[in-house]
């Protein structure tokens, strides 16, 4: 485990992450993982923000989280939305431009 996330246990009283809830698990693993490689692949920045998504997308779902809370996590969630796009629309066009070519070679 990398050394800013064993002073975050325990600042936290956590002994393992065990203890963790599903949710914070899957952010612990992120981090680690993101903490563990020493250069990150464009690949690893693309599940982060997917992940990031998801649990905001999460929070939204949970009733006894107030409309407050929940909207300020609007940016944040536009933001990794914004670099997923960013990341997939080469990827997009490619498709798009294929599919086009495509119908015309028909």
């Amino acid at each position: 485990m990398h050394q800013l996330l064993t002073k975050l246990f325990e600042k936290r009283g956590i002994k393992d992450a065990r203890e963790l809830s599903e949710e914070e698990r899957k952010d612990f693993d992120n981090w680690n993982a993101v903490l563990s490689k020493e250069e990150l692949t464009l690949e690893d920045v693309k599940e982060f923000c997917q992940t990031q998504v998801e649990v905001i997308e999460n929070k939204w779902k949970d009733l006894s989280v107030s409309n407050a809370q929940k909207a300020e996590w609007i940016p944040i969630h536009n933001v990794y939305s914004t670099i997923l796009l960013a990341i997939k629309s080469p990827r997009s066009a490619r498709e798009a431009l294929e599919n086009q070519l495509n119908q015309l070679l028909k």
